[in-house]
């Protein structure tokens, strides 16, 4: 008999939290200034409450990193949180290169599937190697690693840990993904792999300046097994105002397992944020980071982002939020969770 497997929802007891650090070879070489504050202000609010794994191919930095974060452990009185690997990466996107850890009857396992940086859009192959090299450094304990010959991306999958997966259409049916898969196929796979016995697609939403072919965790996310909040757009002119009002209608339809709706909450609409080259970019407040006793909160140094703090800590009583300005990462197309993976309890770190 196959071992039972589910799939954790965000907010179960977690590990550690991995982040795959910027360096000189990535697309931040000309803003590391810029956005290596935002991955330290990340990086501590994470150490606060549980153990953190940085890998990074620049060794130089990452004993710097060791150094600093080490500091900062010791003298919050949290020693023994860091652990620092060197790696190569092709970028930082762990979310989506990193492991998806399952539970199963015989413990936890990660996941390994295939990445190919969303459809071949930009260099993968370090990225794609990267969880053996981080299973190879030992970072996972005797927890096993399985491969997985399958593309997916962490970001395009919400749990809500008791077997209902959410997810888009737009990215999963991509044909630069999985071309031979239909949506009967990867179904029949993320019931197999990720013991999911419910799918939940969305065929509407994007974002804007987004490269990930509208990733469910920049659109809408499981906040409790019932409860689900989504992105908005209140603007009837803005450019996302039909195709959200559209992706709002099916979360409306949609039905848990006793058959009553979601409680869905809509999350506030930031004001548009441009790059100099005046391309909108995707700021959303869906991308946050669910942890040990916290929500890191993507902020963009606009008005809603007071509203954004209150709404997400209605979402999550009993959790601290802690706001986190990712102005600097939206300039790459990804926002806080996007830079982060959580894993879950019972693997060693």
């Amino acid at each position: 008999m196959s071992s039972r497997r589910v799939l954790p929802a965000e907010w179960a007891p977690q590990s550690a939290v991995l982040l795959t650090w910027p360096h000189p070879g990535t697309d931040w070489a000309a803003v590391l200034d810029d956005v290596e504050p935002v991955f330290l202000d990340i990086a501590r609010a994470v150490l606060r409450f549980e153990h953190l794994v940085i890998s990074c191919e620049h060794v130089v930095r990452l004993q710097d990193l060791e150094r600093e974060l080490n500091h900062y452990a010791a003298t919050a009185d949290l020693p023994g949180r860091v652990k620092i690997v060197p790696a190569p990466a092709n970028d930082t996107w762990v979310r989506d290169h990193g492991p998806i850890t399952i539970h199963t009857d015989d413990g936890p396992v990660l996941l390994d599937f295939r990445f190919n940086a969303w459809g071949g859009k930009f260099p993968w192959e370090k990225d794609d190697a990267l969880n053996r090299h981080l299973a190879n450094a030992g970072v996972f304990g005797q927890t096993p690693v399985q491969p997985v010959d399958f593309v997916l991306e962490g970001g395009s999958i919400e749990s809500d840990g008791e077997g209902t997966v959410l997810t888009t259409s737009e990215c999963l049916l991509t044909p630069s993904r999985n071309p031979t898969l239909d949506r009967t196929a990867i179904e029949q796979l993320m019931t197999e792999v990720l013991g999911a016995d419910r799918i939940l697609w969305l065929n509407h939403g994007y974002l804007a300046g987004d490269d990930t072919d509208s990733h469910v965790d920049t659109l809408a996310r499981f906040c409790a097994p019932g409860r689900i909040c989504y992105v908005a757009c209140p603007e009837v002119a803005d450019e996302h105002y039909s195709a959200l009002a559209a992706m709002e209608d099916e979360l409306r339809e949609f039905r848990q397992r006793d058959g009553s709706p979601y409680e869905l909450t809509a999350l506030p609409w930031p004001d548009p944020v441009f790059n100099e080259d005046g391309e909108r970019l995707p700021a959303t407040y869906a991308n946050f980071l669910i942890i040990n006793g916290a929500v890191l909160l993507p902020v963009y140094g606009v008005p809603q982002d007071n509203d954004a703090i209150e709404v997400v800590r209605d979402l999550f009583p009993g959790r601290e939020v802690v706001p986190i300005n990712c102005r600097a990462l939206i300039g790459q197309h990804g926002s806080l969770h996007c830079v982060t993976m959580q894993i879950p309890e019972g693997v060693v770190v």
